[in-house]
C-alpha cells in the first residue's frame, strides 16, 4: 500500500470495517467532500488497491460459523500437482481462502464450518479427497478479532 496518503489509508480502514458505509458518511469521517471522497474510492478501485467488496455471512440458523485454518502438505511440489489441487479447491464453497505458502506446508486454507461435526464432514468428504494431499493439519479458531461484533 505504498503511495497511499493518510486519507486513502483512512478510507480503506473505514471500508474494511463497513464496506456499505454511505459515501457522505465516509467523506465526513475522512474530512473530504462527498464528491472528492467518491473520486478517491474510484481511484482506489481502478488502481487495484480495492479489489472488490464482499459479504460476511452467518448460518441459516443465525449461529456463528467456525473458521478452521487448515495446513495442507502435498505429495509432490510440481506444477501439475499444484494446478490439480487448486482447480479442485475452487469447486468447494466451504473453502473460503486458499494460499500457496512457503515453509512447513504447501497451502493454508480457511474453511467455514457450522460445527465440529460439520467440519468432520468437510474433512472426510472434501479435504481428504483433494488431489495430491499427503498431510492435513487443522486448527479451530476461537474468534476473529478483526470481524465486526454481532449485535445481540
Amino acid at each position: 500500500m505504498s503511495g497511499l496518503d493518510q486519507i486513502d489509508r483512512k478510507i480503506l480502514n473505514l471500508l474494511r470495517q463497513n464496506a456499505r458505509i454511505a459515501n457522505v458518511d465516509l467523506a465526513s469521517a475522512v474530512g473530504l467532500s462527498a464528491s472528492a471522497c467518491l473520486r478517491r474510492v474510484r481511484l482506489l478501485e481502478e488502481s487495484g488497491t480495492i479489489l472488490g467488496y464482499t459479504v460476511v455471512t452467518g448460518t441459516v440458523s443465525g449461529e456463528p460459523t467456525i473458521a478452521v485454518i487448515v495446513n495442507i502438505t502435498l505429495e509432490r511440489q510440481t506444477e501439475e500437482v499444484f494446478d490439480r489441487f487448486e482447480a479442485a479447491v475452487r469447486k468447494h464453497p466451504e473453502i473460503q481462502e486458499c494460499f500457496l505458502m512457503t515453509g512447513g506446508s504447501d497451502y493454508l486454507l480457511r474453511v467455514q464450518a457450522e460445527s465440529a461435526a460439520d467440519f468432520e464432514r468437510i474433512h472426510k468428504e472434501v479435504l481428504s479427497r483433494l488431489p495430491g494431499v499427503l498431510r492435513i493439519h487443522s486448527s479451530f479458531s476461537i474468534r476473529n478479532v478483526l470481524a465486526p461484533r454481532r449485535k445481540r
